[in-house]
């Protein structure tokens, strides 16, 4: 197959605050106050602390990045902001130069980072749909034969000769997606752009971009909405802090950024300055998620039971309490909500409970999970009364599927939960 980009230890370095000025035309007083301080400038140049040196900060925005795409690929590009996603996008789109490394691209780049991107103000609609089909490189004939199905995506047909400095925002991200998608380019680069439109829009656009990918095209597509990167793109890259962290399929990718900065060993523990004063005279200490066997882990078997283990201490009598834990996929879908007094036994047993220290656990039965990984949060309240201590990201843990049902099939299954059904097969005949 053939690769339509390479990238190969990318580098993009930014200098940090104002430029230096370097012509300007000085007064008398400049160039006095100049040659006075000039010994002291050369003697801070010797040992190092200089001042022009000093205000030299440079930050990397990309470093060290190297992947290739191959044609007709969806590649999603996820990461928190000041990832270095949008100079990443630029870069490729030839908006910017790379510091180090190279960058290889086959092919046409119709790009949309920003509203539109690459239009004039000045110039009307239909104006500025043939000037971009000219920077393409596209012919007049080709542009011609899009240019009805352009101006009807975009719904601006009553402005189409009107200049775009008086479109709306929305108006102008019609526009600009339409050309972008419409003048055929063989590898099309969308940033987070789609946020702008409406959920009407976001809707059409996201559809004629699986359009654009199912006709064979390279697609790089940048969002912070993960369930359109899962619905457009079979592999992902994950970036922080201008590093490429990881690129695997979709799933394991966005799996992998939405559970970053989380505890990573199956245990949270509850420093002093976590807690809030309001959670008084509730104090939690500790989250743990239990294997089979009690240990403390990451991951865990979907075919075995796991046991999440919560303990807090109440520095006082409470009343009504319940304890419990959310159970979540990392996309933020609930799976599941549980309480220790959600048995009616319990319920009266530990209605009011004296002061002291508590460990409350639930073991989670075998055959539940899907893989993948999974997030906790934890909630202690008095129903319908008060809220004593929430923490909606606790901690989080893997799940691997080995020996479920259904593994001896290659594809993955959709869903949070697999759990292990009763069927029979009756032939009839």
């Amino acid at each position: 197959m053939t690769t339509a980009i390479s990238v190969n230890n990318l580098g993009k370095q930014y200098r940090i605050g104002a430029a230096e000025t370097r012509f300007r035309y000085n007064m008398l007083r400049d160039v006095l106050v100049d040659t006075f301080y000039a010994p002291i400038r050369l003697a801070r140049a010797l040992v190092g602390r200089s001042e022009r040196r000093a205000n030299q900060n440079f930050v990397w925005a990309l470093k060290d990045v190297s992947f290739d795409v191959e044609e007709g690929q969806v590649l999603g590009i996820v990461g928190r902001n000041g990832a270095g996603k949008s100079t990443l996008l630029k870069v490729l789109s030839r908006i910017t130069e790379p510091t180090v490394g190279t960058v290889t691209v086959r092919g046409r780049v119709g790009s949309l980072l920003e509203v539109g991107t690459g239009f004039h103000p000045e110039l009307t609609g239909r104006e500025n749909i043939y000037m971009n089909g000219a920077i393409l490189g596209m012919k007049r004939a080709e542009i011609d034969s899009k240019f009805d199905e352009i101006v009807g995506f975009s719904e601006v047909t009553q402005f189409i000769d009107t200049p775009v400095k008086r479109y709306s925002s929305g108006m102008y991200l019609r526009l600009a997606f339409a050309v972008a998608a419409h003048l055929e380019p063989e590898i099309l680069v969308v940033d987070e752009v789609l946020a702008v439109g409406d959920a009407e829009f976001q809707k059409k656009c996201l559809g004629k971009m699986g359009d654009v990918a199912q006709q064979g095209r390279t697609v790089l597509f940048v969002s912070h909405n993960m369930s359109a990167i899962l619905r457009l793109t079979q592999e992902a890259i994950v970036l922080n802090k201008g590093h490429m962290l990881m690129r695997g399929p979709t799933q394991e990718a966005v799996d992998f950024y939405l559970s970053s900065g989380q505890a990573q060993a199956g245990e949270r523990i509850w420093e002093a300055d976590e807690i809030p004063a309001s959670s008084a005279p509730f104090r939690p200490i500790g989250l743990k998620v239990r294997d089979r066997t009690g240990k403390v882990v990451d991951t865990v078997r979907s075919t075995e039971p796991v046991t999440v283990e919560f303990e807090y201490q109440l520095d006082a009598p409470l009343t009504g309490l319940r304890v419990g834990f959310y159970l979540s996929t990392m996309r933020g879908e609930y799976v599941l909500t549980s309480f220790d007094t959600d048995e009616p036994d319990l319920f009266e047993k530990f209605d009011s409970r004296r002061a002291g220290r508590y460990v409350s656990r639930a073991v989670i039965p075998a055959d539940i999970f899907n893989e993948g990984r999974y997030g906790l949060g934890v909630n202690a309240s008095s129903f319908g009364v008060r809220r004593y201590f929430m923490d909606e990201n606790a901690l989080a843990f893997n799940v691997d599927i080995s020996g479920a049902p259904g593994t001896q099939w290659p594809e993955p299954r959709v869903g949070p939960v697999r759990p292990r059904l009763t069927w029979t097969v009756e032939k009839m005949d």
